[in-house]
């Protein structure tokens, strides 16, 4: 972690779901990549080829996300779904803009994703962790251990379906 990050990932952030909160802290970084490579001038290309990163990253992790809420039936999901929709809809749009207008990163757009993290995290994904732990999720390891031990034992796998 370095002072000079736009970001400083703290324990405050995490929602207890350990590859969420992973994936957290890579959007963390891939932030971070962007900052610095902005701050230190590091050219146009550099910095819509980090943000290209990021956002491919992002969709990936709203993809996990999401998948996680509908198999715990999290009564948000719907809301939850279009905020995704709504950041991803807003960076899209900026990466044309970039594109063609062959634009520079500013600073207030680093600015605006980073709040739309941390407000996303502390509002809606921390809900969420709440919900995933009352829905008994976090045993699904455990879970699917016993899945795989008894699809082991049994000649017949898919009776057990």
């Amino acid at each position: 972690m370095n002072m000079a990050d736009l970001f400083q990932w703290s324990n405050e952030f995490n929602i207890d779901i350990q590859e969420i909160d992973e994936q957290h802290k890579v959007l963390v970084g891939l932030l971070n990549e962007l900052h610095r490579a902005i701050r230190e001038h590091h050219g146009k290309a550099t910095s819509r080829e980090i943000l290209k990163r990021l956002a491919e990253y992002t969709r990936t992790h709203f993809l996990l996300e999401e998948s996680l809420m509908r198999l715990t039936h999290y009564p948000g999901f719907e809301l939850h779904k279009q905020q995704h929709q709504e950041l991803m809809t807003q960076v899209d749009a900026l990466q044309t803009k970039l594109e063609r207008e062959n634009a520079a990163i500013s600073f207030e757009l680093l600015h605006f994703l980073k709040n739309w993290l941390v407000q996303h995290i502390n509002d809606s994904d921390k809900r969420f962790g709440m919900h995933f732990h009352k829905a008994g999720l976090v045993s699904y390891a455990k879970w699917t251990a016993e899945v795989e031990t008894t699809m082991k034992k049994k000649k017949w796998w898919w009776k057990f379906w």
